[in-house]
């Protein structure tokens, strides 16, 4: 057996991409984009993206709030949970 063979009769589907909240071990689908980016290092148009399921938003914006990072929250593109006036 190799390790190609551990996937087989998996329900997954290839066509659409899941993406996971940024926080550390969570496995939750993202809602929310949230764009910083480092003064120190990048230049000041330049927006790095973590994704932030509901639990975690809060805390990740506060983590980059708290360094001087955080630009701004969006919900996900097509996402009908989420308040985009920045409401949860």
């Amino acid at each position: 057996m190799n390790i190609f063979d551990l996937a087989a009769g998996t329900n997954l589907d290839q066509d659409a991409p899941r993406t996971t909240c940024s926080r550390k071990a969570c496995r939750t689908e993202a809602q929310w984009q949230l764009l910083w980016n480092n003064p120190k290092i990048h230049t000041p148009e330049r927006r790095k993206i973590w994704l932030a399921c509901p639990e975690h938003r809060t805390w990740l914006e506060d983590y980059l709030q708290t360094r001087g990072l955080f630009k701004e929250a969006r919900p996900m593109p097509g996402d009908a949970h989420s308040d985009p006036e920045g409401g949860n």
